[in-house]
């Protein structure tokens, strides 16, 4: 049984399932009914023609009687092909029993009548009903097939009698046969369902392990983000704690610059260094603050309804000293008119942070900012022709904590590759999306889309995250 189990049963479903059609794979038992039907008509005529050319070699005479049975026999081997040209698994089961029915009849009226040793044949149709015709109705529709044809074999023989084509000895020595072949093909029959069964039982021990390991996964993630979201809400927490002693830093290194000597350059250059790493250092510490935040589904959404025109022109104000500070041209396209219902801050905080990002890493260019309404949404592009964003990093650039092992060589991004990661989720936040467009040496476009009317942060944290809007590189 192992041996077949693992050895001859994947190779002999691998020929069976060539014939069965894909929508009859579905169901298990489906499967398993339709596999025995097939077996069983693959090898069920080599059997039954073994006990046809019996007769030929017991002194049967090859006459029209004979060709009948042996055409009837060798016609099992045609369902397979019609099983999978058609589909019509039931239809042809109840038909191919009822021509074994009729084959083991016409054997039995032509060679031997009552005595027959075709007759023993009788006992595998009922067998084949339970292999491969699984439910109670058609195994009704079988019995009454084989009570029908049974009356239908007395009548003639009350009506009409027998004739023996077959002398007796030759009747003894046909009937050894035949009961070797039936005996073989129940046993054929019986072998290959018990590996089946026995398959099955073997997948569905793999599908139970498989349900357990995934329910030890399920409960590690919930751990992991019950981690996670104490993380978050720490972090959070903590914000006074680690702004504090850093704004002190920052306010006593202000004091120092102004009260040192303007002729000791060393002094306010070492000075006005210890500032701009606390600066750099209080934003670092702002931006893990705000990711906690977000994680912990602990930021709001103050929504209010702005004159979107001018407070773009505000901000296009605001920084263009820090984009000619390179050396570039500032290209701004506002809207004439137009307005927004959305948080001001959080959307300042965004495009903030991407036009620090084209100003830091463009120069001698060009940076161009504009915005338009289209379909109920604001589109806010900013466009420079720096250093650009390899193809590499394009796929995680919105992950937080990714690998910056690319920014050396593009130089663009924070250094904690903060920035993009909080202003996406911001966007999303908001009910808009960020996108970026990017090629090393081309420059970089990147795209902010907000619905004119935003949405609360309630609605944003029951909203599932979307995936990263990334694209190809457009021409900027």
């Amino acid at each position: 049984m192992s041996y077949l189990s693992a050895k001859l049963a994947p190779k002999l479903n691998a020929v069976v399932d060539w014939f069965i059609p894909a929508g009859m794979k579905q169901s298990r038992d489906t499967l398993q009914g339709v596999r025995m039907f097939l077996f069983s008509h693959f090898f069920g005529p080599f059997l039954g023609n073994t006990v046809t050319l019996s007769m030929l070699y017991l002194g049967a005479e090859a006459d029209l009687s004979w060709w009948i049975l042996f055409v009837a026999v060798s016609g099992f081997w045609v369902y397979p092909i019609l099983l999978r040209l058609t589909g019509a698994y039931l239809p042809l089961a109840l038909i191919s029993i009822e021509e074994l029915l009729f084959c083991i009849f016409w054997g039995a009226y032509q060679y031997g009548g009552i005595s027959s040793p075709i007759l023993p044949w009788l006992v595998t149709a009922p067998l084949l009903a339970f292999f491969y015709l699984p439910e109670r109705s058609t195994r009704i529709i079988v019995t009454i097939q084989i009570i029908a044809n049974l009356v239908l074999f007395y009548g003639m023989y009350a009506v009409v009698g027998f004739h023996e084509s077959v002398s007796s000895d030759g009747l003894v020595a046909l009937g050894l046969i035949s009961i070797f072949c039936a005996s073989v093909y129940v046993s054929m029959m019986a072998l290959y369902f018990a590996s089946i069964v026995y398959s099955q039982g073997e997948l569905e021990q793999e599908i139970r392990r498989h349900k357990a390991t995934e329910q030890q996964l399920r409960d590690a993630t919930g751990q992991a983000q019950r981690a996670l979201l104490a993380k978050s809400v720490f972090l959070a927490k903590m914000s006074h704690e680690l702004k504090n002693p850093l704004n002190a830093i920052i306010g006593y290194s202000e004091l120092l610059i102004e009260e040192a000597d303007e002729t000791d350059t060393q002094k306010r250059k070492d000075l006005t260094s210890i500032e701009g790493a606390g600066h750099r250092l209080l934003g670092l510490i702002d931006n893990l603050i705000e990711l906690s935040k977000l994680e912990a589904g602990r930021v709001e959404v103050h929504a209010r309804d702005i004159d979107f025109a001018a407070w773009f022109e505000k901000l296009a104000a605001r920084t263009a000293p820090a984009i000619a500070a390179n050396g570039n041209e500032w290209i701004v396209q506002a809207p004439a008119t137009g307005r927004i219902v959305c948080d001001a801050q959080l959307l300042q905080r965004v495009l903030e942070g991407l036009l620090s990002n084209a100003a830091k890493y463009t120069h001698n260019g060009r940076v161009k900012f504009s915005a338009r309404v289209r379909n109920d949404a604001w589109i806010m592009s900013i466009a420079d022709t720096g250093v650009g964003i390899p193809q590499a990093r394009m796929a995680s650039l919105f992950e937080t904590f990714g690998s910056t092992e690319e920014e050396t060589a593009s130089r663009y991004g924070d250094e904690a590759g903060l920035g993009l990661p909080l202003a996406y989720r911001y966007c999303q936040l908001m009910g808009g999306t960020l996108s970026v467009e990017s090629q090393v040496g081309a420059g970089t476009l990147v795209t902010v889309t907000l619905p004119v009317q935003s949405r609360s942060a309630e609605e944003a944290f029951a909203m599932p995250a979307a995936s990263s809007p990334l694209s190809p590189m457009l021409s900027s």
